[in-house]
């Protein structure tokens, strides 16, 4: 019984974004099922889990191939099945979108002739509840066909907060929450961390996953931190080693922008021109230069 999860998210950054997606679905697949698929999770035997080669899809008219990025082969209750996981960002509505998740089950289909799953996964704000395809004439119905659907920006972060689940965590950055949230949200994701214990490899996938989707302003995190400081669990997460890489990167390169500076400040360029270059504060840089 092959599973096509299937995701849109953003067009425009195709590339980064349907690897971070398909790492985090790969890597986190039994855990994926478990928060948003239960059904689907309760009924798999991942004991028995068999990655297989991506496939293919060619759009003949259009000229255009489309990737099914895991296929996966499994069991279900003894049965051989297949288990495929399509990413696909995009960000904006396309009224064919029904009818190409159909050519994606048919094809597939045609090719393993065994049961499908499909499931389609949208990280966008979306207004729009159908989930089927049909074909039909005046005199004659010839099919519907229905896939499973997960809309991110419907779901409640706070559902997940306890669950502890590194999938549910990681996308917990796409889902719903207000402006003023996104502290909470980030709060809420590290203090996860400190409770599912991962290996450093996967804590660093759930977080860069989390960090490129909400990445707080410098004042939300100068709250963030007021409010970490607080919590009994503060040490912890402070410990957490990506936390202290991805501030020693943003030291660094504020050090970097700052030898610019000084090198400008030394040949002469004027302080509107260096701040216009390096984006640094103006009195930042006439303190550079009174340390000259």
């Amino acid at each position: 019984m092959p599973i096509l999860i299937k995701e849109d998210s953003s067009k425009s950054t195709y590339t980064g974004h349907d690897q971070l997606s398909k790492e985090l679905i790969n890597t986190f697949f039994k855990e994926f099922l478990e928060a948003f698929f239960p059904d689907v999770h309760d009924n798999l035997d991942f004991h028995s889990i068999k990655p297989l080669s991506e496939e293919v899809y060619t759009n003949v008219l259009k000229g255009k191939n489309r990737r099914l990025d895991i296929v996966i082969e499994t069991t279900l209750k003894g049965t051989d099945v297949i288990v495929i996981v399509h990413v696909e960002p995009q960000s904006y509505k396309q009224d064919n979108f029904h009818e190409r998740m159909y050519h994606y089950f048919s094809m597939l289909y045609n090719k393993y002739q065994k049961p499908i799953v499909p499931i389609a996964v949208f990280t966008y704000d979306e207004n729009w509840e159908k989930n089927q395809y049909t074909m039909a004439f005046p005199f004659f119905h010839v099919l519907t066909f229905n896939y499973m659907t997960l809309h991110l920006k419907k779901k409640n972060w706070r559902d997940y907060i306890r669950s502890d689940n590194p999938a549910a965590a990681a996308l917990m950055s796409k889902m719903g929450y207000k402006k003023e949230e996104r502290v909470q949200v980030k709060k809420e994701f590290l203090l996860m961390i400190t409770r599912m214990q991962l290996d450093p490899a996967k804590q660093r996938l759930i977080y860069g996953y989390f960090e490129t989707y909400l990445k707080l302003t410098k004042e939300e995190e100068e709250q963030f931190m007021a409010e970490v400081e607080k919590l009994p669990e503060a040490g912890k997460i402070m410990e957490i080693p990506i936390s202290y890489e991805e501030k020693g990167k943003e030291i660094g390169e504020a050090i970097g922008v700052k030898k610019v500076a000084i090198e400008m400040l030394k040949k002469g360029s004027s302080i509107d021109f260096i701040a216009e270059v390096t984006h640094m504060d103006i009195e930042e840089i006439k303190e550079l230069k009174e340390q000259l």
